[in-house]
This record gives C-alpha cells, structure tokens and sequence, in this order.
C-alpha cells in the first residue's frame, strides 16, 4: 500500500521542532514564520494535529509547567518523527529538482502547441 503524502500543516509542524522544542503558542508562530504567513493554525487544529502526531510517536512531550494558572505543555521532535521530516524533505527537494529540470527543459524546446519555444 502506499504511503499518504504529509499534509502541509504536519510537514510545517514537524519542521518547526526540528531545531528546538516549543509550546503551542510558540508553535502557531513558527507555522506562520515558516511559510511566511500563508499558514496560520487555528488553536483546535494545532492540538489535534499535535494529539495525532503524539500517537503516531513522531513527536514527545519535553515538558509541563504551569503558566499563570493553565498548564504549558512542551513539545519536541521524537527519532521517529525525525527520520520522517528527513524523508519527506529529501522527497520534496527531488520533486523540486524534477520540476526545475523540466521547466529548464521547457524553455528550450519549441511549444506544443505553437511550435514556438516558450
């Protein structure tokens, strides 16, 4: 069978612990610095991408601590979730490669459709 293509959140999310545990709210602001503000999670969509990627083990909780009266819970990239974030960004940058090379390609060919290059 094969394996599902990560979602956009879990790929920003996995690579926002990459080099440091954070907290939620930390990480809703990461997301946002990593793609630029193009993706903003909402806090109900965080805690459950954070719930499911806790049960698949791809990611730990450092720690918890009170926070003026409401627990902080600190989240960090596991081994496994490691191994997965290097695998989907290998994929990524070959697909990437893939697609330069064509347009490249593209550029100096004549167009389909007219006959004229691009």
């Amino acid at each position: 069978m094969k394996e599902r293509t990560m979602q956009e959140p879990t790929l920003l999310l996995l690579t926002a612990l990459a080099d440091a545990p954070r907290h939620g709210y930390a990480l809703i602001q990461e997301v946002a610095a990593i793609s630029g503000g193009r993706v903003r999670l909402r806090t109900g969509t965080l805690y459950g991408a954070l719930d499911r990627l806790l049960g698949q083990g791809l990611i730990r909780v450092e720690s918890e601590e009170i926070v003026d009266g409401r627990a902080r819970r600190t989240y960090a990239l596991h081994g496994g979730g490691r191994e997965v974030l290097a695998a989907e960004a290998e994929r990524l940058s070959t697909l990437a490669e893939e697609a330069r090379r064509r347009l490249a390609l593209a550029s100096k060919t004549p167009n389909w459709h007219t006959g004229y290059a691009s």
